[in-house]
């Protein structure tokens, strides 16, 4: 990343995933000559620390005053023995450094959730991170694994209700704008979402402002929350610091979240003539993101009825999308998954 830095000489960077994210706050630490590139496009390096850790940044959100979940970090069986001890029946173990649902596992008892700690308490070995970057193509495979980091692992408070997701594009502690929605369908249980309703949320909105403020926050930003059924009080569950999949929606009464961080940098009018203020996706209009919700309900109702995310005038590209991930199509994914099948999540319907 520091060469294609160098070479490409950006105003701002923006992250897609938190590999990219953890490469940055490193190369903060290790390149002076990039650290005003990186705040910038970030926010504040006094905060890294809090924005890099689950445990950490809910801890933070709690003293702020937000509603989150008990959440703790684990390293022994001791340590999970205390958390069942407590009236907690179940917890939800995560690791840090994963996203879409990797390294995520809800425990329902506390054989299971020790089962799933030594697991994800070793370090990656070497032998995974070669496949992860022959078979994967993740560029950052082999990086992460010479870390050589002990994996940090938490336990969080199982919180029934419904999935919320939430984008912010921000700038230097204030919120540009924000895209809301409850998840009506996922990959799995806590995997990424295939369909979403549009949402105004008085509290979630409250909680990005002030993490965002507080924080000193800048670019994309997303919040996973959990609703109460029947309060729909939010919960935080975490915060990603990179671009989500709901940054390009074209919301009613603002610019999508990508044209408003540009009209920040003086890249773009923040309303174009073309694109009036008024048009655009209001509260409870579906969304159905393409092509995860037609592979994985194809007969749901709402695909013909709710937005479809479709790049449309692009047949080409739409036609790529409904193949295989590119890394699987190779000869090399093929051999393995052949010897090695891998896991299919089973879909999973919120409403």
């Amino acid at each position: 990343m520091h060469h294609a830095l160098a070479a490409a000489d950006p105003e701002v960077v923006i992250p897609c995933d938190d590999g990219a994210v953890s490469q940055l706050h490193q190369l903060y630490h290790d390149k002076p000559e990039l650290r005003a590139l990186i705040t910038r496009s970030l926010g504040s390096a006094a905060h890294f620390e809090v924005v890099a850790s689950r445990e950490a940044l809910l801890h933070f959100a709690r003293d702020s005053g937000i509603r989150v979940p008990r959440t703790e970090r684990v390293k022994t069986r001791e340590d999970l023995h205390h958390w069942f001890g407590s009236e907690m029946n179940a917890g939800v173990l995560k690791q840090d450094g994963t996203w879409g649902g990797n390294g995520v596992h809800v425990a329902r008892s506390q054989t299971e959730a020790e089962q799933v700690l030594m697991r994800m308490l070793e370090p990656i070995p070497w032998t995974t991170a070669w496949k992860r970057m022959v078979i994967n193509h993740d560029p950052i495979a082999l990086w992460s694994c010479a870390r050589g980091k002990t994996p940090v692992v938490t336990v969080q408070e199982f919180i029934p209700g419904r999935p919320a997701n939430m984008m912010i594009a921000c700038w230097k502690g204030r919120v540009l704008g924000a895209v809301t929605v409850e998840v009506l369908r996922a990959q799995g249980a806590t995997g990424a979402a295939t369909a979403a309703r549009i949402i105004q949320h008085p509290e979630m909105a409250q909680a990005a402002c002030i993490l965002t403020r507080r924080l000193e926050l800048s670019g994309f930003h997303g919040l996973d929350f959990i609703l109460e059924p029947r309060s729909r009080a939010a919960y935080l569950i975490e915060m990603n610091p990179r671009c989500t999949q709901l940054g390009h929606l074209p919301i009613a009464g603002q610019k999508d979240l990508a044209g408003l961080l540009c009209g920040e940098l003086g890249a773009v009018a923040p309303h174009s003539p073309e694109e009036p203020p008024g048009n655009g996706l209001t509260a409870s209009d579906i969304i159905a993101f393409f092509p995860r919700a037609l592979q994985s309900d194809p007969q749901w109702s709402d695909l013909r009825d709710g937005y479809q995310d479709a790049p449309w005038a692009e047949p080409r590209l739409m036609e790529e999308l409904l193949k295989e991930d590119w890394p699987d199509r190779q000869w090399q994914a093929r051999l393995y998954h052949w010897l090695r099948p891998p896991r299919r999540n089973q879909p999973v319907r919120f409403d």
